[in-house]
């Protein structure tokens, strides 16, 4: 077998492995899922979770998914909880302790001092029979039959059954919450997400310059207010209301059919009936419109005014593409 047909082979052995695990964990689901669920949700706390070694940095990404989607949660080291974090933890928060065997020394020595401050501890473990499972108001059995790596040893499986129940449980907080994509939008507010959750139509327009000219503007002048406006494209307005748009296209397909252009006005070259959207949009619909008509710019209204001009650019540079 050729060295790169081993790796592939490997690698989809890798996936086949870790798909089974996951689709197995419904199975896996019992009412202690459903309660933990609603006790955080009730709860007037935080999520507090901690681990150790690879289980860590599981509870770290499940710590940044709640804080995300409107559960605050906070990630707490369990070899650091025994040497002073332990402070971490208020009368009112939620404990999630997360270990593969449940039986680590460090869990053996966290979960009963967590339990004397009488805050409701949720374990995640492949092994309800463990200690950690034991000890657990709410147990979710991240069991798996095998890890993916060949000597059955590395943390790859079972930590992607981790992350998965994680993933479960602020999916299910969320839909209780009624979380919507506003409220998504308010702990995104950053990067190319956040501009595709919040960024309207107005945040770009305001920004260009607002290309116009009149059905009676001669092409000569029409050309100029393109060019000068440097978005390849010119709204044509009566009284401030869109009645037509005019195109890098439609200049070079006006001097493609006429010797002489003197004597032509903005309505003789004009597109009627051009697409538009409102002001108000989000820009990622904006980009829609774009894509389903293949075209590059699209006239934004406002209360049936015109209010400027969207270029595919500009959603490029913000991030939206």
């Amino acid at each position: 077998m050729k060295v790169e047909e081993k790796i592939l082979s490997v690698a989809k052995e890798t996936i086949s492995i870790e798909a089974k695990a996951i689709a197995n964990l419904g199975d896996l689901l019992t009412s202690d899922f459903a309660d933990a669920v609603q006790y955080i949700y009730n709860s007037k706390g935080r999520v507090i979770i901690t681990g150790i070694g690879k289980s860590a940095l599981i509870a770290t990404k499940i710590v940044a998914t709640l804080n995300s989607t409107g559960t605050p949660a906070i990630f707490m080291h369990a070899a650091d909880a025994i040497h002073g974090d332990l402070g971490t933890i208020l009368p009112d928060d939620t404990v999630i302790c997360i270990s593969k065997s449940g039986n680590t020394p460090e869990i053996k020595v966290l979960v009963p001092l967590i339990k004397n401050f009488h805050n409701k501890l949720i374990g995640i473990t492949g092994n309800p029979d463990s200690f950690l499972g034991l000890q657990s108001d709410f147990v979710l059995n991240a069991y798996v039959e095998k890890e993916a790596c060949p000597n059955n040893l590395a943390p790859t499986t079972s930590t992607t059954a981790q992350l998965v129940l994680g993933d479960a449980l602020a999916v299910c907080l969320l839909n209780l919450r009624g979380f919507s994509s506003k409220d998504f939008a308010k702990y995104h507010p950053g990067g190319a997400l956040g501009k595709k959750l919040y960024l309207r139509v107005s945040d770009i327009t305001s920004q260009n310059l607002k290309p116009m000219v009149l059905a009676t503007t001669n092409v000569k002048d029409v050309i100029v207010e393109i060019s000068e406006k440097m978005l390849g494209v010119t709204a044509v307005t009566d009284n401030n209301k869109v009645i037509g748009i005019i195109t890098d296209g439609d200049i070079r397909r006006m001097l493609r059919n006429n010797d002489s252009f003197l004597h032509l006005t903005a309505s003789d070259i004009m597109s009627s009936k051009p697409k538009t959207i409102n002001n108000d949009a989000m820009a990622i619909d904006a980009l829609d419109v774009l894509e389903e008509n293949k075209i590059s710019q699209l006239i934004a209204e406002e209360n049936g005014n015109y209010a400027g001009v969207v270029h595919i650019h500009n959603l490029i540079r913000e991030g939206i593409i």
